[in-house]
C-alpha cells in the first residue's frame, strides 16, 4: 500500500510540474505564432489523446517522468511552403529564446503561486526555540543558550526550525562566520551571535545541520504512550499493543517519549526489559530492538513503534498567515531564496564541497511527495514549490538538450548573426545527453542506496 501511495504521489507531483513547465513553452509559442503539433505529459505510449481547435494533439503518455512540446520545425521534417511562417525555426532569435525560457519561467511563477496560496491560507510551525546546547560546541562558544529563540540566520528571517535549516544549507562547506539573531525570551531585545565555522559540514548529511552546530530544538513533554505498533516488528512480536504506556526501560524511569527513544536507539540487538501500563495493569516484557543503519552510517535500534497523537503547547506553535499582498511578497522572497539555495548547492557540488550523494531521483521524490501529501496541504505546497524552482533552475543550466542549452545556442546566433553549425550543435547535444544520463543514473543509484 505504501509503495502504491508513493507511486501515485510521484505521478501527481511530476504531472503538475511537467504540465506547468510545458504549458509555458506552449503558451509563448502560440503567442509567437508557432504551430504546436503535440503537447505531451509523459513519454512513451499514449494513454489518452485529444485535439484542440488549433490542431494541437494533447497526450498523456505512459512514462510520467517528463514531457515535451513538439512544434512545426523544418529541421525535423519537411514543411509546406504555406506553413513556413508558422515554423519554429523561421521565427526571430528573440522569440525562440523567449519560447525556450518560458518553461523554466512558468516553474518559477508556479512556485510563487504555490507559496502565495500557502501563506494566504495560513499554517502552523514550530517556533525555533533552542532546547539544549552541546558542551564546547560552535553554538556554545558563540554564546547561544537554551531558551533562546532564533529570529534570523545571515539576515534571513526564520519563522520555524525548517526555515533555520534552509538558511543553514547555504553555508555547507564554508569557512567563516554564521550570524544569528536570537532573543532570550518573547519581547526582549534580540542579540547578535557569531558562529565560527571551518569547512563546515564537509562529508556530512544535511540532517546533521543543527547537531553539527551543537543545537537541539526544545522538545515538548510527550507521554510514552504507543499510538502504533508495526506488524512483524520487534515490538509486535514482543506483545506490545497500541495504548500501552511505557513506565520503565531496563529499570530506568521513563518520564516521556524521548527518554524511551534514546534508550532504544542505543540498544540495537540488545535485550531491553520494559515495564508497561495496560488498562491499569502493570506488565513486564523483554524484547530486542532490531539494528538499522542510518544515512550517515550509524547503527541504531528500532522497535517498530510510533507515539500516540499529542498536542504541542501553545508557546511552541506559531501561526503564519498574511493578507493577499503580503502573501505575494513573502512568496516571491521564498521563491528567490529557493533559487539562490539551488544555485549555491550546484556550485558547491561542482567544487566538491557538497557530496554528489545528495542528488535525488524519482524514488526519493516519490517518498517525499507521499510524506508531504500525508502531512497536509502546507507541506505539499511547499514541496511542490521547492521542486518547481529546482526544475526551473536545472533547465536553465547552459547544457545542450536542456532549455538553457537551447538559449545558449540562440544567444550565439543573435551575437554572431548566424546559427552555430549543425556539426557543433550535434556534438553539443551528444555531450549534453551524456551528461544528463550520467546525472540521472547517479541520482537513481543514490535512491537505491538509501533504500538499503
Amino acid at each position: 500500500m505504501e509503495v502504491i501511495q508513493s507511486v501515485l504521489s510521484l505521478i501527481l507531483t511530476l504531472g503538475i510540474l511537467v504540465t506547468i513547465h510545458e504549458y509555458g513553452h506552449y503558451w509563448v509559442a502560440r503567442k509567437c505564432g508557432v504551430r504546436v503539433l503535440r503537447f505531451s505529459v509523459g513519454f512513451g505510449k499514449p494513454l489518452y489523446t485529444w485535439l484542440n481547435k488549433d490542431g494541437t494533439e494533447f497526450v498523456i503518455a505512459s512514462i510520467p517522468l517528463g514531457g515535451y512540446v513538439k512544434m512545426l520545425d523544418e529541421r525535423e521534417a519537411p514543411v509546406a511552403e504555406e506553413d513556413r511562417p508558422y515554423a519554429f525555426n523561421q521565427k526571430p532569435v528573440s522569440q525562440r529564446i523567449a519560447i525556450a525560457a518560458a518553461g523554466p519561467l512558468a516553474n518559477f511563477l508556479f512556485a510563487v503561486f504555490a507559496y502565495w496560496l500557502m501563506f494566504l491560507s495560513g499554517f502552523n510551525v514550530l517556533v525555533p526555540t533552542i532546547g539544549a546546547v552541546a558542551e564546547d560546541s560552535i553554538a556554545e562558544r558563540a554564546g547561544l543558550r537554551p531558551g533562546y529563540e532564533i529570529l534570523n540566520v545571515d539576515d534571513q528571517k526564520t519563522l520555524s526550525w525548517h526555515s533555520v535549516s534552509m538558511s543553514l544549507i547555504n553555508r555547507i562547506g564554508d569557512t567563516g562566520q554564521i550570524e544569528v539573531m536570537a532573543s532570550p525570551a518573547p519581547g526582549l531585545n534580540p542579540q547578535r551571535f557569531v558562529l565560527e565555522i571551518q569547512d563546515w559540514m564537509l562529508n556530512k548529511e544535511p540532517s546533521e545541520l543543527l547537531s553539527e552546530l551543537g543545537l537541539e530544538p526544545v522538545k515538548p513533554e510527550v507521554p510514552a504512550v504507543l499510538g502504533q505498533v508495526l506488524p512483524d516488528g520487534p515490538a509486535y512480536k514482543g506483545g506490545l499493543q497500541e495504548g500501552d504506556k511505557i513506565i520503565r526501560a531496563n529499570g530506568q524511569r521513563i518520564d516521556q517519549w524521548f527518554d524511551l527513544v534514546d534508550i532504544i536507539k542505543t540498544s540495537a540487538e540488545k535485550p531491553v526489559r520494559l515495564d508497561i501500563l495496560r488498562n491499569d495493569l502493570l506488565l513486564q516484557v523483554e524484547l530486542t530492538p532490531e539494528a538499522i543503519v542510518t544515512e550517515d552510517g550509524e547503527t541504531q535500534g528500532r522497535l517498530g513503534i510510533a507515539v500516540a497523537p499529542f498536542e504541542y503547547p501553545d508557546e511552541m506553535i506559531r501561526e503564519v498567515a498574511y493578507g493577499p499582498l503580503a502573501s505575494l511578497s513573502e512568496a516571491a522572497s521564498r521563491m528567490w531564496a529557493d533559487t539562490e539555495m539551488t544555485l549555491i548547492a550546484i556550485k558547491k557540488m561542482i567544487m566538491g564541497l557538497i557530496s554528489l550523494e545528495n542528488l535525488s531521483g524519482p524514488i526519493t521524490i516519490a517518498q517525499v511527495a507521499s510524506q508531504s501529501i500525508s502531512s497536509g496541504s502546507e507541506a505539499f505546497l511547499s514541496f511542490l514549490a521547492l521542486l518547481s524552482v529546482s526544475l526551473g533552475v536545472l533547465n536553465l543550466l547552459p547544457i545542450p538538450v536542456l532549455d538553457g542549452g537551447h538559449i545558449l545556442f540562440y544567444s550565439y546566433e543573435a551575437i554572431r548573426g548566424k546559427p552555430l553549425s549543425e556539426k557543433w550543435q550535434l556534438i553539443g547535444l551528444k555531450i549534453g545527453i551524456s551528461f544528463v544520463l550520467v546525472l540521472m543514473s547517479l541520482a537513481f543509484y543514490n535512491d537505491l542506496m538509501r533504500l538499503q
